[in-house]
């Protein structure tokens, strides 16, 4: 069962916020940053149903243990069950695909990334240190047979190996196949913005993608967008509190610390569409800027970066971009979701715009 068209939430003629929309509208609209997605999608047996999948997110294409990217990390509310976000805030650094998937399949992930990573670092846990994988997660045993623990480690690395900086699909798709967000089909959405420094001309681009998994009928605010039902489709009445996972990406040259004040903003974005941050949801925020990278191999005891001044007026542009990027990636989650049926029969129905 599937939606006839599904389209992006500015076909649909609703228009978030006032800052100019990247090319493709989506996260890879950050130079080299790349998405993977591999969707499991098939029976299990006795009314047992696989409907779930892995998303990655590359910040860029090279070999991202040896050439870091500065990261960080903000728990909105932390009823989640996140990998290598510890060590993300302690170094401010991101060294390996971020990872998206269900909630028990973070190990199987974590095996197969870390394989990944090993084979095409040799060095690691032998003459350097350890890696710090990243990955996050949202529950979605509505749709999928959670306990039957179908990711396994290689749909981890398929999902790497199929990473493109092209448009990236969204709604019920990777990660997202088997979520649900204000009672009806969620998933992966994204979007993106560009943001122009008046005195240079620089530009800069900030991307998002998100994994929607929250929320309750009622709190979608269905009035603000004037997206108000003109028929009546079944939701789950009584879902759980549920998760997000919010992926920032810029270009612009900010420190870890300022990227953490970015990943905050996302928050209002979250807020505008009805949450309300619940207290078995998961809302984290994790943050990357392409604008430089950092060696893992150096002799040089001292680094020079670069990072936009806080008190800039380029900042509080930023600032926008972040809530507005995180508002219609959240729609577009809805938007370009569809129709889907799952264990026992369980249907999770495309929002009906039209």
């Amino acid at each position: 069962m599937k939606q006839s068209d599904p389209k992006k939430i500015r076909q649909r003629g609703i228009i978030i916020g006032r800052l100019p929309v990247g090319k493709k509208n989506c996260i890879t609209d950050v130079e080299g940053v790349k998405v993977g997605h591999v969707t499991l999608d098939h029976p299990l047996g006795e009314g047992e149903y696989a409907c779930t999948g892995v998303t990655s997110i590359l910040p860029h294409g090279d070999n991202l243990f040896q050439q870091k990217v500065v990261g960080a990390s903000y728990v909105l509310n932390g009823f989640g069950k996140t990998t290598g976000l510890v060590q993300v805030d302690e170094l401010g650094l991101i060294e390996s695909p971020i990872m998206l998937t269900n909630t028990f399949a973070i190990p199987a992930v974590t095996q197969g990334t870390l394989e990944y990573m090993l084979e095409g670092n040799p060095e690691i846990g032998d003459t350097t240190g350890t890696i710090n994988l990243v990955l996050g997660e949202c529950n979605d045993s509505r749709l999928n047979s959670i306990r039957k623990l179908p990711v396994q480690p290689n749909d981890a690395i398929k999902c790497i190996e199929k990473a493109s900086s092209d448009i990236s699909p969204e709604g019920a798709i990777g990660a997202g196949k088997g979520m649900i967000c204000f009672g009806y089909k969620g998933g992966i959405g994204s979007s993106s913005r560009i943001v122009q420094e008046e005195e240079s001309g620089a530009t800069y681009t900030i991307g998002c993608l998100v994994l929607s998994n929250f929320g309750r009928k009622e709190d979608f605010q269905s009035i603000l967008y004037k997206v108000v039902k003109q028929r009546e489709v079944p939701t789950f009445p009584k879902p759980a509190d549920g998760s997000i996972i919010i992926v920032l990406a810029t270009d612009a040259p900010l420190s870890s610390r300022q990227l953490k004040r970015l990943a905050k903003r996302c928050g209002i974005g979250l807020g505008r569409t009805g949450s309300h941050f619940s207290n078995g949801s998961g809302d984290i925020v994790i943050a990357f800027s392409t604008a430089q990278r950092i060696a893992h191999f150096s002799e040089e005891s001292m680094e020079t970066r670069k990072q936009l001044r806080d008190d800039h007026v380029i900042m509080n542009d930023l600032f926008l971009g972040a809530v507005e990027v995180t508002e219609e990636a959240i729609l577009n989650s809805l938007s370009q979701a569809e129709t889907t049926v799952g264990r026992m029969g369980e249907v999770a129905y495309a929002y009906p715009f039209e």
